[in-house]
């Protein structure tokens, strides 16, 4: 089950989200997204477990849970849409 998880600190690290989850079940990998110009976190990541039961108990329990002074935004994560492509003019 793959999870998302919005509204986090900039100074929340994948440990920190790792061991929050880690307390319902087993995390398979926990993943910030981070910006490639600034290498500084975007405020959400992913959090994969490979047992639905545990992964929808975590997102129940930390859904709207305060972690590093922001309410967290845990849900089911989305299939990801593709881009379009962009033409460059150079």
């Amino acid at each position: 089950m793959k999870i998302y998880v919005g509204n986090l600190s900039y100074s929340t690290s994948e440990e920190d989200i790792r061991t929050a989850f880690s307390a319902f079940g087993t995390v398979d990998s926990a993943d910030l997204i981070m910006d490639r110009g600034t290498g500084r976190s975007k405020g959400f990541g992913f959090v994969e477990m490979s047992v639905d039961t545990e992964g929808q108990a975590a997102i129940d329990a930390l859904n709207g849970k305060d972690v590093d002074g922001r309410n967290l935004n845990v849900n089911l994560a989305k299939p990801r849409e593709e881009r379009p492509q962009t033409s460059s003019r150079y």
